[in-house]
């Protein structure tokens, strides 16, 4: 099944650098074969090759979603209608209120893979932090050794730690997040398929952890 998208980056690319510098109606219609017929099948195979692996790492359902082409331009400065990118996830059914992703992306100019939350529910937002100033150590050694494997985590949303936390905390910059996404770079020198799992099991411990924040 792997032969159904390895090609998704190498074709991916050079079709959302075109898109990138024309992106109108006009270009998506003359060319959405493309989309329509070698990377949507593409992108729906790999979502579905990977439903296995991540049940057995997790021990739990996994649903997928891909992202559709059109952007939501109503209430955006860029007007441009198309997304530059595809980009899917395998969303955790953990039974937790709030449930953690793992995502794969391609851009023009990017591969990337990674996981985490994209945004907090309130009760998430303050189980994170409960957590973090609670078992500090235990968290830092996760969240650090993510980055330690070269996975990279998103700039925190808030610019001052909140309180009643100070601003020497130990662990200031995961207390200023309201979301936390760890990802980096894909290299495709092996079987796709075999990538993911690979990067998605170095990502398990953060969103095993989140699953368990959510839980709390």
């Amino acid at each position: 099944m792997g032969s159904d998208y390895e090609r998704i980056i190498s074709d991916a690319q050079p079709f959302y650098k075109q898109l990138t510098a024309n992106n109108t109606k006009d270009w998506w219609t003359q060319n959405r074969a493309t989309y329509d017929d070698q990377l949507k099948p593409a992108a729906l195979a790999l979502l579905d090759d990977m439903i296995t692996p991540l049940s057995e790492l997790t021990d739990a359902p996994i649903k997928t979603k891909l992202f559709r082409p059109h952007r939501d331009v109503r209430f955006s400065k860029d007007k441009t209608p198309y997304k530059p990118h595809l980009h899917m996830m395998w969303q955790i059914e953990s039974g937790a209120p709030q449930n953690p992703i793992f995502f794969f992306g391609v851009g023009a100019d990017y591969v990337t893979a990674g996981a985490g939350m994209m945004g907090f529910e309130k009760a998430m937002i303050t189980n994170w932090r409960e957590m973090l100033d609670l078992d500090t150590d235990r968290m830092l050694a996760i969240l650090t050794g993510l980055e330690t494997a070269g996975f990279a985590f998103r700039e925190p949303a808030l610019k001052r730690v909140p309180p009643p936390y100070d601003k020497g905390h130990a662990a200031a910059s995961f207390l200023r997040m309201k979301a936390v996404v760890a990802s980096r770079p894909v290299t495709p020198d092996t079987p796709l398929n075999q990538i993911l799992t690979d990067t998605f099991t170095n990502l398990w411990p953060l969103n095993n952890l989140l699953i368990s924040i959510a839980e709390a």
